[in-house]
């Protein structure tokens, strides 16, 4: 039921987006300040998107890396405080008289 409701969904998508390609099919022109490209606006924009999206896709992995680190920090960080409970626990108990 989940394959057929996702593969729905990706059609709709897909024909949203050939609808917006075949509707904006006028040529721009984009100055890169290098280059100077001519495309159409769909292409454009869609190149864009995808652009962006990798951008965020590349500050996602940074900051999954970053908490990761962390989590392995903690984790060595409680295994150190258990083992310091864990000793403290064998030790004999002394009566303060």
């Amino acid at each position: 039921m989940v394959r057929y409701l996702i593969f729905g969904i990706l059609l709709v998508v897909f024909l949203i987006a050939l609808v917006f390609a075949s509707v904006n099919s006028d040529p721009v022109t984009l100055n890169l300040a290098f280059a100077e490209v001519e495309t159409t606006t769909s292409l454009a924009m869609l190149s864009f998107f995808a652009a962006g999206w990798l951008f965020g896709m590349l500050c996602i992995a940074f900051f999954l890396l970053k908490m990761a680190s962390e989590r392995r920090q903690l984790r060595r960080s409680l295994r150190l405080a258990e083992a310091e409970v864990t000793s403290l626990r064998r030790m004999p108990m002394h009566d303060a008289h």
